[in-house]
């Protein structure tokens, strides 16, 4: 997801902005990092639960600082994020009338920057501004860290489960995330994934606020992918298959969760009261 279409070229100039990328801010579809769910995440970025979502395009102005600019052309930002996940150009120049607002820094870790301008820095504070947004440290460990962390096992959810055995246990360490062995953290690790998964049949009571539950199309035909949050823990699932579990209190620890006799019933219920992309 990268682009380098400038929505106004002038070198020096701090109205101009040059695209970089963009991400959407939706129900069924925001940075994670940003909250457990859809509410939480715009409240994050001063921003109300608008029910069509925003689109969030991250760019340089022309003195190289970095700037998000929220537009609520959500169908233009998602054409554009389509096309470049396709490896196809495409000129995202969202019209002024679409901005919501602009705010210093970037929530997120952008890899590309502008041509011709100087490196990317936090723009120069004036009186009122919000502090810059920064993407998460990846030198600690909270509730932005194992969000993400869930995103990347639903992201190589193959390779995730290609290390599980039948039972539920790990046939292998995961490169660069710990498994959880029995008395982690002085404690049975999986009193913590009892505890979720009885959080998780108390939203098929009563609903969580919305995006706390999200289903998308998974790798295989047919096989929805399930992400629930909540407070301190994270949840991914294939719904015809297992699950995984990560913890804020068990750092990057993935804890498995074999399918057994009462976990299909779970992911049908989640499946069926989850927000889905359009």
């Amino acid at each position: 997801m990268a682009g380098t279409d400038p929505i106004a070229e002038a070198d020096g100039d701090a109205d101009a902005l040059f695209v970089l990328t963009a991400a959407l801010l939706t129900p069924a579809r925001f940075p994670s990092v940003l909250g457990d769910d859809y509410p939480a995440a715009c409240a994050a970025l001063g921003l109300g639960p608008h029910p069509e979502g925003y689109g969030l395009v991250f760019g340089q102005d022309g003195l190289g600082a970095r700037w998000t600019v929220v537009v609520d052309d959500v169908s233009l930002v998602a054409v554009a994020i389509s096309s470049w996940d396709c490896g196809m150009a495409y000129d995202l120049s969202p019209d002024e009338k679409t901005v919501v607002t602009g705010l210093p820094g970037w929530p997120l870790p952008v890899a590309t920057a502008a041509p011709g301008v100087p490196a990317p820095h936090d723009p120069e504070p004036e009186e009122g501004d919000p502090a810059p947004l920064v993407p998460p440290s990846g030198d600690v460990w909270g509730p932005a860290q194992r969000r993400l962390g869930a995103d990347q096992v639903a992201l190589h959810w193959t390779a995730w489960r290609s290390r599980i055995s039948d039972d539920g246990t790990y046939a292998e360490s995961a490169e660069g995330t710990e498994t959880a062995p029995a008395g982690a953290a002085g404690s049975d690790p999986y009193d913590g994934v009892r505890r979720v998964l009885d959080e998780l049949h108390a939203y098929l009571e009563k609903a969580p606020p919305v995006g706390r539950v999200r289903s998308a199309s998974g790798a295989e035909a047919g096989a929805r992918l399930l992400r629930a949050d909540g407070p301190g823990w994270s949840f991914v699932a294939k719904a015809d298959d297992m699950a995984f579990v990560l913890l804020d209190e068990l750092p990057r620890e993935v804890l498995p969760v074999a399918r057994g006799a009462r976990l299909p019933a779970l992911l049908k219920g989640l499946d069926a009261m989850a927000v889905r992309p359009a």
